[in-house]
């Protein structure tokens, strides 16, 4: 997914803070839209368009099982615009551990120096 476009459409889609919440819940397990739509104030057809924009991006697929309308997260969607967010290096992950022995040995030279 390195076509701009496609990364217009999945940043569009997370640019809403309901739909970034949706895809939250998604992460945990499959849900079914009612299910969804449970935890927020406003009406099943204003979610039913969150999941619209959110299907379109790649991040969700629904599915229908029997009467029931399910969501489930499409994690492979968000790749392109990571990659794409990776190429200005300040979004790689950080190394908490290799940061905090590097302070250690700053401050630890700094006290040396000072004696």
């Amino acid at each position: 997914m390195t076509d701009r476009a496609d990364l217009d459409t999945v940043f569009a889609a997370l640019a809403d803070p309901t739909r970034r919440a949706i895809l939250t819940m998604l992460l945990e397990d499959d849900m079914a839209v009612t299910d969804v739509a449970e935890p927020f104030e406003m009406s099943l057809a204003a979610i039913s368009k969150h999941l619209t924009i959110l299907t379109r991006a790649g991040l969700i697929a629904q599915e229908k099982r029997g009467r029931v309308k399910w969501c489930k997260l499409q994690p492979d969607a968000l790749r392109g615009a990571s990659v794409w967010m990776q190429g200005f290096g300040q979004f790689e992950p950080v190394n908490l551990d290799a940061f905090e022995r590097f302070l250690a040995s700053e401050l630890g030279g700094e006290d040396e120096n000072r004696e």
